[in-house]
This record gives structure tokens, sequence and C-alpha cells, in this order.
């Protein structure tokens, strides 16, 4: 038989293969991916839910200094101070440490775990003292910056069972 008669075609190659539907393998992966960003979304969502507390109470401390230098009332200061510092300190320790502590033992615990005793031996200590002052004397500048600044370290100092 002549080589010309027979009926051959072209050789066709077959269709590439496509990106859709994919293998097992990759949708594997797509699951190990979404279950690991879900635990990185989980993680950020705690750390910053461990510090909501703290970035209100910051901003309470900034309302507190700025009612008082607007009406100069050292007995109301020295409460909200105490106020303030009683519930940040009660957001992160056990309530059985914390509500029951007054004076002294206060200010030693508000003390723990900063690296110089700011309120037992340091400008905190006024806090023991202001709501109990004649509301028309003035305080010195100087002291309530300090006091202010001692408040503000403490609440932003995490306590040591927090780390």
């Amino acid at each position: 038989m002549d080589p010309e008669q027979i009926p051959l075609r072209d050789l066709h190659l077959p269709d590439a293969i496509g990106w859709w539907p994919l293998a097992p393998g990759w949708w594997l992966l797509i699951a190990l991916a979404l279950i690991g960003v879900a635990f990185l979304l989980r993680a950020l969502l705690k750390v910053r839910a461990r510090g909501a507390a703290r970035r209100f109470a910051l901003r309470q401390l900034n309302e507190i200094v700025d009612r008082y230098q607007d009406n100069k009332n050292a007995v109301e200061f020295g409460a909200d101070l105490s106020e303030l510092l009683r519930r940040a300190m009660l957001a992160y320790a056990p309530r059985l440490d914390v509500a029951g502590l007054t004076g002294e033992a206060w200010l030693r615990w508000l003390d723990e775990g900063l690296a110089q005793p700011v309120f037992a031996e340091g400008p905190g200590r006024q806090i023991l003292e202001l709501p109990y002052r004649r509301p028309d004397t003035e305080l010195d500048v100087a002291d309530v910056d300090r006091l202010v600044a001692a408040v503000r370290h403490r609440v932003a100092t995490p306590l040591s069972s927090e780390n």
C-alpha cells in the first residue's frame, strides 16, 4: 500500500492542564494558611484586649488632669486619682488581693513590680492625703506633675502576674 494514500491525520496534543479545579494538595495548603491566619488574628485580639483597660485608664487619667486644671480642686483630684488607680488595678489583679487594701498596705502594693517605690516613699503618697485636704488649697504644679507621672507609670506598667 502506498503511504500517501493511508488516511492519517496530524498528531493532536492534549489541552494544557488548567489551574482549576485545584489539586487536593493546594486545598490542604489553603486550609493550613487560613488556620494560621485565624490563630494569628486571635492572638492579636487577645493582646489588644489585654491592654484595653490600661488604655482606657490612661485616657481617664488625662481627663482627670484636664478637669483639675480647670477647677483646681485638690480634693476632687485626689479622690479621682485614687478611684482610677483602684479600678485599674482591679482590672488586672484578683479582687481579693486589691479590694481590701488601704493606707500604707495599698501604697506598698502599688509599688510592687515598679523599679522604684513611687507610692510608699515618693510622690504617690499624696494619694492618701489629697482627698482629705481643704478644697480651697492649691497644689504645687511640680507636685501635680510628679503625682500624675507616678500614677501614669503604675497604670502603664504591667503587674508581675501579667507578664
